[in-house]
């Protein structure tokens, strides 16, 4: 399997920024860590080996992010206003820098999957959700999907760009991205076992939001064994990845 490793500069962030590849051409899948993870997560924890089947075909090719949870989400004593804004840098990073590298890397010129679990899966689907023009699929495990927790209940423009559950509730309803979603592939999935009784009831307020709105998301609920984990992820992740690649 073909992997590279790349850590190149970012203006948005000043500092230098690490990601990976695996795999060669095929559909280009964004993928996001667990809560302040690293890029090299999912070659850690066995992802290549789960996806390798679809890696050695050429059907898709991993672009693993780096985060900065440690001094956004996760920095609950911070100032959620420099936090916040901190975040959306990162953000712009992201779209604007890491997206034109992987377009570039990856070189089919097919728009991204964005996927991830756990907060990884917030990520997936905030930028999914701010950028279904950019995003034509997002497989989100596991995630919450609001920002009352991250930032004890404080809002302000820049939370609320970032908070799915509320920028979709506040779009009026001739707003173009409700028609867009519908025309993209959306997969949520959630376990009700260990751990996951949290990201059952975050799951649950984007799956109100998305009705609400006439958005036509795929929300799975999975059973009372099914546990906040890497080895139901990794069943989760073959279970939708045929159906966002068109395959089922």
């Amino acid at each position: 399997m073909n992997i590279q490793y790349f850590k190149e500069y970012s203006r948005h962030l000043n500092r230098d920024m690490e990601f990976k590849v695996y795999g060669q051409g095929g559909k280009p899948v964004l993928v996001f860590p667990c809560q302040n993870g690293r890029f090299f997560d999912w070659e850690g924890f066995g992802m290549l080996e789960t996806l390798g089947d679809y890696l050695e075909s050429g059907k898709i090719q991993l672009f693993t992010a780096d985060t900065i949870d440690g001094e956004t989400l996760s920095l609950v004593e911070g100032n959620p206003y420099d936090r916040v804004r901190l975040h959306e840098g990162w953000f712009s990073y992201v779209m604007e820098e890491l997206v034109p590298r992987v377009r570039e890397l990856n070189g089919t010129g097919q728009s991204l999957l964005v996927t991830g679990f756990s907060m990884g899966a917030y990520h997936a689907g905030n930028f999914f959700f701010r950028r279904p023009d950019v995003f034509d699929s997002v497989i989100a495990l596991s995630g919450v999907y609001d920002t009352y927790d991250m930032y004890n209940g404080y809002m302000d423009e820049v939370v609320y760009a970032n908070d799915p559950c509320a920028s979709i509730a506040g779009m009026p309803e001739d707003h173009p991205y409700l028609r867009l979603y519908n025309q993209r592939k959306i997969m949520i999935c959630v376990g009700q076992g260990a751990w996951e009784e949290p990201l059952l009831a975050g799951t649950r307020r984007l799956d109100a939001v998305l009705r609400s709105k006439g958005v036509h998301a795929w929300v799975d609920y999975w059973g009372h064994d099914v546990n906040h984990d890497w080895p139901w992820w990794k069943k989760q992740i073959r279970y939708f990845l045929p159906h966002a690649l068109g395959e089922a």
